[in-house]
């Protein structure tokens, strides 16, 4: 069940609701029969279903501060959304953050993805979503799903492409960012921008 459609009641009230079954008595022992073994997957769907939930709420709140004032001006919420939204993906995707000119979040989109090793951005499209939400500028970011946050010199060539397409337009790139399991690398702190 995708748990983005659920309201913040819905979810709170889910997290806090009473695990069904007690995990000790319910997990297997030894010589327990094939139902010990079924009982303990049970439990483990119930805990990774509240873990979804709780990532679920800490993303929401994340992005309503994101929300509240210039986005730069709290880079670790920036980053922490990041690493919750794609940091265990398998595959990597493309987001890109849409902001007003005082750079307030606007909207958060994952605009393409790809494989285990690649993704094909498309300066076109991401020019059309600022040009459709009025945006002064814009925060990029992807993930590399092999862990390592080391930018690529098609990274960095794409940077360049995407800064120049923006221009045209007066859109700003103010940061691409690579995420990488915990680590999330700004172009910016490292002088490529």
């Amino acid at each position: 069940m995708n748990l983005s459609f659920l309201s913040r009641a819905d979810l709170v009230r889910e997290l806090l609701a009473p695990p069904v079954r007690d995990f000790i008595a319910t997990a297997p022992h030894v010589g327990d029969g094939e139902s010990g073994y079924q009982r303990a997957a049970a439990n483990d769907s119930v805990v990774s279903r509240k873990l979804g939930v709780a990532r679920e709420l800490l993303l929401r709140d994340l992005h309503a501060q994101m929300c509240t004032g210039p986005i730069m001006s709290t880079p670790q919420v920036l980053r922490d959304w990041l690493r919750l939204h794609c940091a265990n993906l398998d595959y990597e995707v493309f987001l890109v953050l849409y902001l007003t000119i005082q750079l307030q979040l606007i909207e958060a989109v994952e605009l393409f993805r790809g494989t285990l090793t690649q993704t094909s951005v498309y300066p076109r499209e991401l020019v059309k979503g600022a040009m459709a939400r009025n945006a002064a500028a814009v925060v990029i970011a992807h993930n590399h799903p092999s862990g390592h946050a080391e930018p690529s010199r098609a990274d960095e060539c794409l940077t360049q492409t995407l800064k120049t397409a923006l221009n045209l337009v007066d859109v700003r790139v103010v940061d691409h960012m690579i995420v990488a399991g915990g680590t999330v690398l700004s172009f910016t702190e490292l002088g490529l921008m």
